[in-house]
């Protein structure tokens, strides 16, 4: 998989922010240029988990993140829910990729179902129609039988499902550790490269590529 020069990342309101964050500081470390999308809910989620307020306004919050993580002039674009002339929102002018994290059940469930009544939702429906990589990270649990439907029924379509299920071997002695093993998985699937942590069968010890905000 080549690397990918644009990646639309969404956030919705399931639990998992932090995942969110994280990556979303690891792409603006390695100079991708990112479309990011987020839900009214992930507002509150935001809000509950890092005591952070989402802009409502898609300009402030290009502001607030571009500051908070060095970004490149133009590197980092936010667009509004129902912002429906933005590039995400065709199949002539798609990212290369696009990661939902964290992704609501209610997300997944919709985007399976091939609906489209937001931003986020006809993004990712773009990315299954035009063959382009889409991560859908949930974290929900117990699962029903209608989420697992959906997950298979999107696995089926293209999507890789990436539960938020971090590893022991690399001996973590943090939850940002374990946040760093999810989002390192979820920049693997989207060919991103990185340094977050020690792989399997090699040396341990290597230190972050990007230093925790």
């Amino acid at each position: 998989m080549n690397r990918p020069e644009t990646i639309t990342l969404a956030w919705t309101g399931a639990s998992g922010m932090p995942y969110g964050l994280r990556l979303l500081q690891c792409l603006l470390a390695e100079k991708v240029r990112v479309y990011l999308l987020y839900s009214s809910a992930a507002q509150i989620v935001a809000k509950q988990e890092l005591d952070l307020t989402l802009p409502t306004q898609a300009a402030a919050a290009a502001a607030l993140f571009a500051e908070r993580f060095g970004a490149e002039p133009g590197q980092l674009t936010v667009f509004g829910r129902e912002d429906w002339m933005s590039p995400v929102a065709s199949g002539s002018n798609p990212a290369d990729a696009m990661a939902i994290c964290p992704c609501s059940l209610g997300t997944l469930g919709a985007v399976a179902a091939g609906l489209a009544d937001n931003l986020i939702e006809r993004a990712a429906d773009v990315m299954l129609k035009e063959r382009r990589p889409l991560v859908l990270v949930p974290r929900e649990t117990p699962l029903s039988a209608i989420h697992l439907e959906n997950m298979l029924k999107l696995a089926r379509a293209g999507a890789v499902i990436l539960p938020p299920s971090p590893g022991f071997y690399g001996h973590p002695q943090s939850i940002a550790d374990l946040v760093d093993f999810v989002v390192a998985r979820i920049l693997d699937q989207l060919g991103v490269s990185h340094a977050l942590g020690p792989r399997w069968g090699a040396r341990s010890g290597q230190p972050p590529f990007v230093e925790r905000a």
